[in-house]
């Protein structure tokens, strides 16, 4: 015993071989946790309804990183009672497949908005963004009012697609091509959204802002909440199955 106190004694005074075992310790756990990956062919399991985000809400989604938004609201509903019973169905891996970067975690000043879509309507979203406190009276969440104010400036929406496919989001080529077209179409209710709706199932096309003269950002983000949630079938069988085998890992 008395040599091993030494031992660390001395491990503990020299900087050299304390940085050394540091490493190696370091090195250990990465490899642990790492190798794995290498067997598994596929560590996340596809289920039926997930696509790429419209170029309307992939806009919506980097306002909504933009402003802050995911300081206070995670977008993973932990599978407990209590979670389930207030935000809906336990959040699945494959939901955030698309997500550069992913909104897990567990810092949650707001409730949870992985299941928000279709939970509200349009008009709630804006005045709640405008003036929370209108409609949540205990509310803390600041005002964001002036997201009704700017037009929506996302750049060339095919260009952040091409570099989102790039990185293995399974835009097609005409989703690419037609980005900053799909983007304006999403939101302008006398478009005929028709291709879109075609190729991105379960998109949401109408104006989002209550203002169908313009394109905002407020547009965008309401429309990047109005689908969160709502792609998966968590009810259809076959995502039932998947659900077990995820739950039973």
């Amino acid at each position: 015993m008395t040599t091993i106190v030494e031992k660390h004694k001395k491990l503990e005074r020299n900087v050299t071989l304390l940085g050394i075992a540091a490493f190696a310790a370091v090195t250990v756990g990465g490899i642990v946790e790492i190798a794995p990956l290498f067997w598994i062919d596929n560590t996340i399991e596809k289920v039926d309804g997930m696509r790429p985000y419209t170029p309307l809400e992939q806009a919506g989604r980097d306002i909504y990183v933009r402003e802050g938004c995911y300081v206070c609201h995670s977008q993973m509903i932990r599978p407990f009672r209590d979670e389930v019973e207030r935000y809906g169905h336990y959040s699945l891996a494959a939901e955030s497949m698309y997500d550069h970067p992913f909104q897990w975690g567990s810092k949650r000043t707001g409730p949870d908005l992985a299941r928000v879509g279709n939970r509200y309507s349009d008009e709630w979203h804006v005045q709640h963004l405008k003036d929370p406190r209108a409609v949540v009276p205990e509310s803390i969440m600041p005002t964001y009012a002036h997201l009704a104010e700017h037009d929506l400036n996302p750049g060339d929406m095919t260009a952040e697609l091409r570099t989102l496919y790039q990185v293995g989001v399974p835009y097609s080529k005409t989703d690419i091509e037609k980005a900053n077209e799909d983007l304006k179409t999403q939101a302008d209710p006398n478009a005929d959204a028709s291709d879109l709706l075609k190729r991105y199932p379960k998109a949401q096309a109408r104006d989002f802002d209550g203002d169908p003269t313009r394109l905002t950002e407020m547009d965008a983000l309401v429309a990047y909440l109005q689908m969160l949630g709502t792609l998966v079938d968590v009810n259809a069988p076959a995502a039932q199955e998947k659900l077990a085998k995820e739950k039973g890992r």
